[in-house]
């Protein structure tokens, strides 16, 4: 294993998945006193594992049509309109 890139990989998405919507969703629904929250994390560690296998598998779909630079471009404009867009509501 590279572990370089798995701590990339860890730290970037621990730091984007801070304070998600779907973060706090998983709490609300722990705070409820009759869900079993060992039920919860279990439901919600199989959502975010089968969420990656899609991410990951689309990825490699794409890959093999459009030229990986191109991909990264996008990903990067993409970004950035979001940032730009989220400052301009702010």
């Amino acid at each position: 294993m590279d572990w370089k890139i798995f701590i990339l990989i860890f730290t970037s998405i621990f730091i984007a998945e801070l304070g998600d919507k779907s973060q706090l969703a998983i709490m609300l629904l722990a705070s409820d006193q009759e869900a079993s929250k060992l039920t919860v994390f279990i439901i919600a560690s199989i959502v975010l594992i089968l969420s990656a296998a899609i991410s990951v598998l689309a990825g490699n779909l794409l890959s093999n049509y459009i030229n990986t630079k191109y991909l990264q471009y996008a990903a990067g404009l993409g970004f950035i309109i979001i940032g730009l867009l989220t400052l301009y509501k702010a």
